[in-house]
């Protein structure tokens, strides 16, 4: 009956463990689809910037996530998983996006036209929009700066040469001669000028009456203006009128741009003498070295952080033998594919042991002249782990840190990585013999692994046997407030 007690309540934990781990899971992933929809590919000419498990938006909507970047041929081929919901059609397109200031990219997907032939899975999305890169438009200036050069080079040729002022010289001659031949033209028709002007004035006399009116009209005008200058009121409570307080502002505004043309051209006089911040990083060869030394420094550091993953992960372990739950809360910190650094925090039921070696020498002749006592403390407290973690191939080596003690730990990933086998040795000095850890652990929903395995085997007494959740997933939000996090 204790029996099937223990196994009833191990069953009913697992259970629960696994409806909490799914609820956590949907929590903290909203995009997953937990194998769901389909995939298609993309070639890409540079995948910079295009981490796996990002995001691919449809007018800024997330509509699925990068499975996978690897290179095929002299292109980066990165598969996309895109949820059911979403149809793309054999015209659509993918574009890389920047994302933020720090050079994060994303993939953007126009889904095509309506009515043609939707992409099934695993095929290909033939249209690529790549925008041009700084090289290319770099190179792009300079051919146009070429070209100016030769056209300034021709033309100096052209104008600066014998030949060339000769030119000038006919020019101006043939200007000359054209000057006379219109003097001349007009001495000869100046009879007909004369009956022209005739003309004009028999019609101005004869819109006479016509004349009358239009210059009622702009009496009238005037008038009107006279109005909008006059001054309103009488006396010391007088104000100007519309058109002479927008004619007072034009003043001060031509004053005030008048300052400040002065102050310009004052700013500009110490620019050029090299006086101030300004002039000084006009001027010194050593100060704009410097600067571009910054520059690229900080360009490094923000590809560096571009690079990074931030995998967050949270497991849970139920101990059969002691009864007892151990939780674990993980942070790794992958700059690149094959290596990482693990900061972990461990609450252990067993504690954290300590040894204490207390030497006595003694004068009284009923106790031994020397005896050393050593004590074994064991206190409640959290245990944690910082290790270094570089792979090769499947195997993946680590190394520091482990539970507070020192320790080192191999692991072996298959099946797509999707399978491990991990194994820790630490606790080396805390009991006669190191703990040793073996644990498998399989993901069977994105993100979320079974574990299982056994605890300190090579201590009969302690040994025990564990199963356990973890929640395994890439929080983009806090690589991106790390180079803010504060520093001792």
């Amino acid at each position: 009956m204790g029996r099937f007690t223990t196994a009833a309540k191990v069953g009913v934990f697992a259970v629960v463990m696994l409806v909490a781990g799914y609820f956590i899971w949907s929590y903290v992933d909203k995009t997953s689809g937990g194998g769901r929809g389909y995939t298609v590919y993309v070639l890409l000419r540079d995948a910079t910037g295009i981490a796996k498990h990002s995001q691919v938006k449809i007018a800024g909507i997330p509509v699925g996530t990068i499975q996978d970047v690897r290179l095929e041929g002299d292109r980066a081929r990165v598969d996309i998983r895109v949820n059911p919901d979403v149809p793309l059609f054999e015209d659509a397109a993918v574009s890389k996006q920047s994302a933020s200031l720090l050079g994060e990219f994303f993939l953007s997907l126009a889904p095509g036209t309506s009515g043609r032939r939707e992409l099934k899975d695993g095929d290909r999305i033939p249209h690529v929009i790549e925008a041009a890169s700084t090289d290319e438009i770099l190179k792009d200036v300079s051919d146009i700066a070429k070209q100016v050069k030769l056209v300034a080079a021709s033309l100096a040729e052209t104008v600066g040469s014998d030949e060339g002022k000769g030119n000038v010289r006919d020019t101006l001659k043939n200007l000359a001669q054209v000057t006379d031949q219109l003097n001349l033209t007009v001495r000869e028709n100046r009879a007909t000028i004369r009956n022209i002007l005739s003309n004009v004035e028999g019609v101005t006399s004869r819109g006479g009456p016509e004349l009358e009116a239009i210059l009622k009209d702009v009496r009238a005008v005037t008038s009107e203006v006279r109005q909008l200058t006059a001054a309103q009121g009488t006396g010391a409570e007088a104000t100007p009128g519309e058109i002479r307080q927008i004619i007072t502002k034009i003043n001060k505004a031509s004053s005030s741009l008048e300052r400040t043309l002065a102050d310009a051209e004052v700013a500009t006089g110490r620019l050029a003498r090299g006086e101030g911040t300004l002039g000084r990083l006009s001027k010194d060869e050593k100060l704009i070295n410097e600067i571009e030394g910054i520059t690229e420094d900080v360009g490094n550091f923000v590809g560096g952080i571009n690079r990074l993953q931030t995998i967050v992960g949270l497991r849970t372990d139920y101990q059969f033998l002691s009864g007892t739950v151990k939780s674990y809360v993980e942070l790794r910190l992958q700059p690149r594919e094959d290596k990482y650094y693990s900061i972990e925090i461990v609450n252990d039921p067993r504690g954290l042991t300590r040894y204490e070696q207390i030497d006595t020498d003694s004068s009284n002749p009923n106790d031994p002249d020397h005896w050393r006592e050593v004590r074994t403390i064991t206190t409640n407290s959290f245990r944690f782990s910082l290790q270094f973690a570089q792979r090769f191939g499947p195997f993946t080596g680590r190394f520091g840190i482990k539970e507070s003690t020192g320790g080192v730990g191999v692991d072996l990933a298959l099946f797509d990585d999707r399978f491990e086998l991990r194994q820790d040795f630490y606790g080396f000095g805390e009991v006669t013999r190191p703990r040793w850890r073996i644990g498998l652990g399989y993901e069977f929903i994105t993100r979320l692994w079974l574990l299982g395995g056994v605890d300190d085997l090579l201590n009969p007494t302690r040994r025990d046997y564990f199963v356990g959740l973890n929640l395994r997933f890439n929080d983009e939000d806090l690589k991106s407030i790390l180079p803010f996090a504060p520093t001792p």
